[in-house]
């Protein structure tokens, strides 16, 4: 999820990977309004909910990955962060599979598969 979350943020600001392959598409996100409020743009909106997105992954990683190397006890301990962990994969994994692309898709599938191994070879 690091990984993902990383390229993602990397992709959210650079290069056309996230933007729309439209130009005038992309220019009329920058002009409309979403229907909440005036005080943002469609793209601005776009960009924030993509980088916001990439630091909650990114997070994740960071969190399970230091708990898995350092505190494992902690994790592996706690019933609670086992399941809020693979609930917070499995609920990406069913975002994947319903609104973006395969290879995202297949990526969080692997994520989710890695956890529940770790998970599975700790408690062994």
């Amino acid at each position: 999820m690091l990984s993902l979350g990383s390229l993602h943020l990397v992709y959210t600001f650079f290069g056309p990977k996230l933007r729309p392959r439209d130009p005038e598409l992309e220019g009329r996100m920058k002009v409309v309004h979403p229907g909440i409020t005036r005080q943002t743009t469609m793209w601005k909106a776009w960009v924030g909910f993509n980088a916001s997105h990439s630091l909650g992954c990114m997070l994740f990683g960071l969190l399970y990955g230091y708990l898995a190397l350092v505190q494992p006890a902690v994790l592996f301990g706690s019933t609670v962060l086992g399941m809020v962990g693979g609930a917070f994969l499995l609920g990406f994994v069913a975002l994947g599979k319903a609104y973006w692309f395969s290879t995202s898709f297949r990526g969080l599938v692997l994520a989710s598969i890695l956890y529940g191994g770790g998970f599975a070879a700790a408690l062994a």
